[in-house]
């Protein structure tokens, strides 16, 4: 209620500008990020709806989707890849549809416009120290990409810049001269990505300025963001979106849940708030830095975080306290939130193995969602809720949240 309050606040001074921006974007046939620019927000909601549907419709009704008050600038995170032309211009925004060719990108209708600003004055600076792009063909230059992370609550901005060598050149002075355009900087990260590969970045990290990572608020809780970490782009959104798998969740206090792709803890804490004790797991080791530290910071003592797949800890952690004699911390709901390609196999199996009462499935691609509903429903669940949240708008994504129940428990 307080997001929506603010959100009506912001709509009334927003007004004439947004009359102007409702028009297509001139960049989005290139860059595909927004494929339903120029479409009227009803509309694209009426799109998204139907699509959702059409996927999901044999396993129930799908209520109506969640839209947003005011579906521009909303994304917290910018990602923007640089490049120079022939001429030696030096240029940077995004890859264009199916290519590593790069969109030269002023502004957009879905980035954080104080993000955009930084991303653009760090190209001014690549003049100004002599600083080359990195080409991929050739191999030779220095700044892959940046990353800026701006926290919607707090105003905390991170800044990553990604770099194909250990050493950037005047690196104190450059940090100097960004903070000096942009003092609302509060940290700067160096990341170094040397692997010809399309991940965007590497594992080495070192912090030039600032603590290395930036707090934002969500639902009255705190969390600590790394470079690395996940975190929804969307954050008025997010707060829906979660609400709705805390509702579906339908805790009372005494069950034991597990998070699964649970990131910095976010859906963990929230879920702890109502119940018995909370379990997240994560691959991503500094994402589940920040979700203990989130934990502390909530002062929230009883979620435990763990590094590695959650087809091996959560069986590995039910067959210890059944050795110790302790049936009564078996899994009551299940929470998954997966990236796009959905579940793993084998965290499937594992789910269904362990049987909680209720599963609460997050999803950003409907396509192996429903692939996903299909595999559970053939193993004793029934789908009994479904709703979209537009978390990403003008674009062709959308989030889904659904709720399954078992039918034959068999632990």
């Amino acid at each position: 209620k307080m997001a929506e309050k603010k959100q009506a606040g912001y709509n009334k001074k927003m007004q004439r500008q947004e009359t102007r921006e409702c028009q297509e974007c001139s960049y989005h046939k290139k860059c595909g990020g927004c494929e339903y620019s120029g479409i009227p927000y009803e509309e694209q909601l009426q799109k998204k709806e139907k699509r959702v549907t059409r996927l999901l419709r044999e396993f129930g009704k799908v209520e109506p989707i969640v839209g947003m008050s005011y579906p521009y600038y909303y994304r917290n995170k910018v990602h923007a890849v640089y490049a120079q032309k022939k001429n030696g211009q030096v240029i940077c925004g995004t890859y264009e549809k199916d290519s590593h060719r790069v969109v030269d990108i002023e502004s957009c209708l879905l980035e954080d416009k104080q993000s955009t600003a930084i991303i653009r004055d760090i190209r001014g600076l690549l003049r100004s120290f002599k600083i080359k792009p990195y080409n991929e063909d050739t191999g030779y230059g220095l700044l892959r990409h940046v990353l800026v992370r701006h926290a919607h609550a707090t105003g905390e901005v991170m800044v990553v810049l990604v770099i194909a060598s250990p050493i950037l050149p005047s690196k104190n002075n450059f940090v100097k001269a960004l903070r000096q355009m942009h003092p609302e900087i509060t940290t700067v990260v160096l990341n170094i990505n040397g692997r010809n590969t399309s991940m965007v970045l590497g594992d080495q990290e070192k912090v030039l300025y600032g603590k290395g990572y930036i707090v934002d608020e969500l639902l009255g809780m705190r969390f600590r963001i790394s470079a690395k970490s996940f975190y929804q782009v969307n954050p008025l959104q997010t707060e829906k979106l979660y609400s709705l798998a805390l509702e579906y969740a339908g805790l009372t206090g005494q069950e034991v849940v597990w998070d699964l792709y649970c990131g910095i803890g976010t859906i963990s804490l929230f879920l702890a708030q109502a119940a018995k004790h909370v379990y997240g797991v994560e691959i991503v080791p500094e994402a589940i830095a920040d979700a203990r530290e989130n934990a502390k910071n909530n002062q929230i003592d009883h979620a435990t975080f763990y590094v590695g797949k959650a087809e091996e800890v959560l069986p590995q952690w039910v067959d210890e306290h059944k050795k110790d004699g302790d049936e009564g911390l078996h899994p009551d709901v299940i929470v998954v939130d997966p990236p796009r390609k959905g579940c793993d196999e084998k965290c499937l199996e594992t789910m269904v193995t362990m049987a909680p009462e209720r599963i609460v499935y997050v999803s950003c691609d409907s396509a192996t969602l429903a692939r996903d509903l299909k595999y559970l429903q053939a193993n004793g669940y029934e789908v009994t809720r479904v709703r979209p949240v537009d978390q990403f708008c003008h674009s062709m994504h959308v989030e889904t949240v659904c709720l399954l129940s078992i039918q034959n428990k068999m632990i």
